[in-house]
C-alpha cells in the first residue's frame, strides 16, 4: 500500500516539474500568464514532500515490504536513528534532495523578479527538477517491493548512527547545494531575457549567500563528524568526496566577492563562476552516487553513474553556449587602481578559482587514469598540500589586506598594513623560536596573525563612517577563515599520536599525556555487542577516566570504533580502541594529543554566522529595480 503510493507521489512529482517547465517557458516566450505554472511548481513541492513523508512513515511503521525499508530500516532501531535513515542510503537522499530542490523552486516562484529572466529561470529550475524526479521514478525507486517480505531489516549503516550531527549535516549540506541552482538558472536566463536580465547579480546575491552559508555549516558539521566517529583522529583526508563539497563552496565564494566588484566589467566571469558552482554540485553528485569513487562518504555503486554524467555534460553545455552570451557592457568602466581594495578581492577571487583547479585535477586524476593505463592513480594529501595549500594562505593574506584598502585611490592604504605586517612578524619570530613547528604552519600562523589584526581595524570604524552589517558580516567570514588556519596548522604541527598493544595496568604515553589500561568491559544489550577500554588518563593537571570502545552490530556484520575525546581549553586527548584480547588481557589502544582543534570549530562557526549575517543584510537591503537598469559597482566589503 505505501509502495504504490509512494510510487505514485514520484509519478506526481515528475508530472508536475515538466508541466512547470513547460508553462514558465511559455510565460517566457509568450508573456503569459504566471499563475498555471506557479499551481505546477506548487503541485512538484507537495508531490516530493508526500512521497519524503510516505518514506518515513514506512520507515517508521516497519513495512518491510518496501525495498527501502527492508535494506535500511530496524526493529532495533531507535526513533532518531530511523528518521535520519531517509538520507542514509541513495534512494532516500535522492527524495530529500529533490523536496529541497523543489523548495527551492517554490520559493523562487513566488519573487517578483523581471518577468522574463524570472520565467526562463524558473524553467531552467524546474528542469533540473524533472531530472532527479525521473532519477527517483525510473532508476532509484525506493518503493518498490520486496518478496518475501524480511521480518526485520539491518538499519542504517552503523556509522550513521553514532552522532547527532547525522541529523542535521546531510540536509545542510543539500540546502547549500541545491541553493546555487538559482544564481545557475538566472546566469542562464540572463542573455535570453535581453534587457531584463541586466540585473541578475542583485538578485543572485542572496541566494548564493543562502546556498553558501548552508554548505560552509554543512562542511563544518561533516568534519566534526568525521573527527568525532571515525576513530582516525582526523578532520579532513582530501577525500574525493570530501572534496566535492569543497569544490562548489570555493566557486561560491569567489563569486560572491567578484560580483560585488566592477558588475558590468566581469558579467561574463561572474556568469561563468554562478555555472560553474552548480556544474561541481551536479559533478559531485555523480562522484557521489555513482560509486565512481571509493569513499565512507559515498554511496554504494549504482546504475545512476551515465544519467548524472549525462546532466553534468548537459549543464556545461548549456553554460557554455549561455554564459558565453553576455552582452557587452553599455559603457566602459575605468580599471580600478593596483592598490585598491576591488584589485584585491579580483586578485581573491582568481586563487579561489585557482584552488578550486588544483582540487578538481587532484579529484578527477584517479577516475581518468584507470581507462587509459588500466591502474587507478593515487593522489594522496601531499599533492594537495604542495599545490592547493600555497594558493589558501594568499587568499588568507588578501583577506587581511582588502580592509586596509578602503577606497579606491586611497594613499594611506599601504600604510595601514604596517601594524598587520608587523604583528604577523612578531607572531612567526615567537612560534618559530618557541617550538619550530615548521615552515607551512609559520606561514599559516603569520597569515592569520596579519589578517586578524587587519580585520580587528574594521572593527573601529573612523569618525563619521557608519559601520554597516555587511562590513561586520565579512569581519567574521573573514576571521572564521583565520581561525581555521590556525586550528589546521596548530593540529597538524603540534599534534602526536602513538598506537601500540599495552596489557592491564601498562600505561600509553604522548608528550605529557598518559593513558592506563585499568579493565576490560563487555556488555550485551539490545543485539548490540559492546567491548569498552577503561582507561585512566592524566595530562592538564585532572585525573580522569576515558572509556573508548568497539561495538559489533550483527545485522550487517561490522563492528565499529566508538572514540572517546577528552576536549580541553587548547587540546584535545583522542583515544581509540582498536582491539582487545579474547581474555580481556590486553587491548591495542591508539592515544593521540591534538592541540588547537577547538579553534577550527570556532573558525568554521564564525564563517557561517558572518554568511548569515550577511544573507539577513542582503534580503533587507534589496529593492526593486527597473529591470532595464544596468548593474553598477557598488562599494566592496570583503
Amino acid at each position: 500500500m505505501l509502495g504504490d503510493l509512494g510510487t505514485a507521489t514520484l509519478a506526481a512529482g515528475l508530472l508536475g516539474a515538466t508541466l512547470a517547465a513547460l508553462l514558465w517557458l511559455r510565460v517566457a516566450l509568450l508573456a503569459a500568464p504566471a499563475r498555471p505554472a506557479r499551481a505546477a511548481t506548487t503541485l512538484t513541492v507537495l508531490a516530493a514532500a508526500a512521497a519524503c513523508a510516505v518514506l518515513e512513515t514506512a520507515l517508521l511503521r516497519h513495512d518491510f515490504s518496501v525495498r527501502f525499508v527492508a535494506e535500511n530500516g530496524g526493529r532495533h532501531v531507535a526513533v532518531p536513528d530511523t528518521v535520519t535513515s531517509l538520507w542514509s542510503a541513495l534512494d532516500g537522499s535522492l527524495l530529500l534532495w529533490s523536496l529541497v530542490l523543489c523548495g527551492y523552486a517554490a520559493l523562487l516562484a513566488r519573487r517578483r523578479h523581471p518577468p522574463r529572466l524570472h520565467a526562463y529561470a524558473m524553467a531552467v529550475v524546474s528542469v533540473v527538477a524533472a531530472f532527479f524526479f525521473a532519477l527517483s521514478a525510473l532508476a532509484a525507486n525506493p518503493f518498490r517491493d520486496v518478496h518475501p517480505v524480511p521480518l526485520d531489516g539491518p538499519g542504517p549503516n552503523p556509522l550513521l548512527q553514532q552522532h547527532p550531527a547525522m541529523a542535521v549535516h546531510p540536509p545542510l549540506l543539500y540546502a547549500g547545494y541545491l541553493g546555487l541552482v538559482v544564481p545557475f538558472a538566472l546566469a542562464l536566463a540572463a542573455p535570453l531575457a535581453g534587457d531584463q536580465g541586466r540585473g541578475w547579480l542583485r538578485l543572485a546575491r542572496p541566494w548564493t549567500l543562502a546556498a553558501w552559508t548552508a554548505l560552509t555549516a554543512g562542511i563544518g558539521l561533516g568534519a566534526w563528524w568525521s573527527y568525532a566517529v571515525l576513530g582516525w583522529g582526523g578532520y579532513w583526508v582530501w577525500d574525493p568526496v570530501e572534496n566535492a563539497s569543497l569544490l562548489p563552496w570555493l566557486t561560491a565564494t569567489a563569486f560572491l566577492h567578484t560580483a560585488r566588484v566592477g558588475a558590468t566589467r566581469h558579467a561574463r566571469w561572474n556568469a561563468v563562476l554562478a555555472c560553474a558552482s552548480f556544474v561541481l554540485v551536479l559533478l559531485g553528485t555523480f562522484l557521489t552516487r555513482s560509486g565512481a569513487v571509493a569513499s565512507v562518504h559515498a554511496f554504494t555503486e549504482s546504475p545512476l553513474g551515465p544519467l548524472l554524467l549525462g546532466l553534468v555534460l548537459l549543464a556545461v553545455l548549456a553554460a557554455t553556449l549561455l554564459a558565453g552570451r553576455r552582452d557587452a557592457a553599455p559603457a566602459a568602466t575605468p580599471a580600478p587602481p593596483l592598490l585598491s581594495r576591488a584589485t584585491a578581492v579580483l586578485v581573491n577571487g582568481v586563487l579561489l578559482v585557482a584552488i578550486a583547479a588544483t582540487v578538481l585535477v587532484g579529484t578527477v586524476a584517479p577516475l581518468l587514469t584507470e581507462p587509459l593505463t588500466g591502474e587507478r592513480a593515487s593522489v594522496g594529501p601531499g599533492y594537495y598540500h604542495r599545490t592547493a595549500v600555497p594558493f589558501a594562505v594568499a587568499v588568507l593574506l588578501l583577506a587581511g589586506v582588502a580592509p586596509a584598502l578602503r577606497r579606491a585611490g586611497d594613499r594611506t592604504g599601504a600604510r595601514r598594513l604596517v601594524v598587520p605586517a608587523a604583528a604577523a612578524l612578531v607572531t612567526v619570530a615567537a612560534v618559530g623560536l618557541s617550538s619550530r613547528p615548521g615552515l607551512p604552519a609559520l606561514t599559516a600562523f603569520g597569515a592569520a596573525a596579519f589578517t586578524l589584526t587587519g580585520l580587528a581595524g574594521e572593527l573601529v570604524p573612523a569618525p563619521r563612517r557608519r559601520f554597516r552589517a555587511v562590513r561586520l558580516a565579512a569581519v567574521l567570514a573573514h576571521a572564521g577563515l583565520a581561525l581555521v588556519a590556525v586550528g589546521v596548522a596548530g593540529s597538524s604541527a603540534y599534534g602526536r599520536a602513538t598506537e601500540r598493544t599495552v596489557r592491564v595496568g601498562e600505561t600509553l604515553r604522548v608528550a605529557d599525556v598518559s593513558a592506563r589500561l585499568v579493565a576490560v568491559d563487555r556488555s550485551t544489550s539490545g543485539g548490540r555487542m559492546t567491548v569498552r577500554a577503561r582507561l585512566a588518563v592524566t595530562g592538564d593537571g585532572t585525573p580522569r577516566t576515558v572509556t573508548p570502545g568497539l561495538w559489533y552490530d550483527p545485522a550487517r556484520d561490522t563492528a565499529v570504533t566508538v572514540p572517546r575525546i577528552d576536549t580541553g581549553p587548547w587540546r584535545d586527548t583522542y583515544l581509540t580502541l582498536l582491539a582487545v584480547a579474547a581474555d580481556g588481557s590486553s587491548a591495542t589502544v591508539r592515544l593521540a594529543v591534538n592541540p588547537l582543534v577547538g579553534v577550527l570549530w570556532c573558525g568554521g562557526a564564525l564563517m557561517a554566522a558572518g554568511g548569515l549575517l550577511a544573507f539577513g543584510g542582503s534580503v533587507r537591503r534589496r529593492r526593486p529595480a527597473p529591470p532595464t537598469t544596468p548593474a553598477t559597482p557598488v562599494e566592496v566589503a570583503a
